[in-house]
């Protein structure tokens, strides 16, 4: 069973960009092996395209943070927010139709409130110059633990409405 079953590529997407406007995240929908399937992208800092070009970062910073975190969504059946190794935050709300998972919707790229950019992980994963990471942290917005999981539990009813009703 895929998401396209249920729904149209241009509803997924219009669900990503409305989670975006509604929050200020990079929102994206995934299948069941974490791969986007629309192209929306809309960036919410400069730091995270930054880190995404570097394969390094990509690997062991974007997609370790998605596979670990979308993995404890699919198994508590429940939306998890944590944050990446960048200190960024990372949310996930699994899709499920009836007792199966079909994918997971993501958000990320703020900051939780008291949260700050790790420098120094970012560096020595990419490569990438301190001062340069700095400078690309400038900026990036947050958002409270609470307001994070109000946008969770919006993803999920708004999810109500684009799957088919359980059996």
């Amino acid at each position: 069973m895929k998401l396209t079953d249920f729904c149209p590529i241009e509803k997924w997407m219009a669900f990503e960009k409305n989670i975006h406007e509604r929050s200020g995240m990079d929102a994206n929908v995934f299948n069941t092996d974490g791969i986007r399937i629309t192209d929306f992208k809309e960036w919410v800092n400069r730091l995270c395209p930054a880190i995404k070009a570097i394969d390094k970062g990509q690997s062991y910073i974007c997609a370790v943070a998605h596979m670990n975190i979308a993995a404890q969504a699919m198994q508590t059946r429940m939306p998890a927010i944590e944050e990446c190794d960048a200190g960024l935050i990372k949310l996930v709300v699994p899709i499920f139709v009836n007792d199966e998972f079909v994918g997971a919707v993501g958000a990320c790229g703020l900051l939780l409130e008291d949260g700050e950019v790790d420098d120094f992980l970012i560096n020595k994963t990419t490569d990438m110059a301190e001062d340069v990471i700095q400078d690309l942290s400038q900026g990036i917005g947050a958002i409270s633990r609470q307001k994070a999981e109000a946008l969770a539990t919006y993803i999920q009813q708004e999810l109500l409405t684009l799957l088919p009703p359980a059996d």
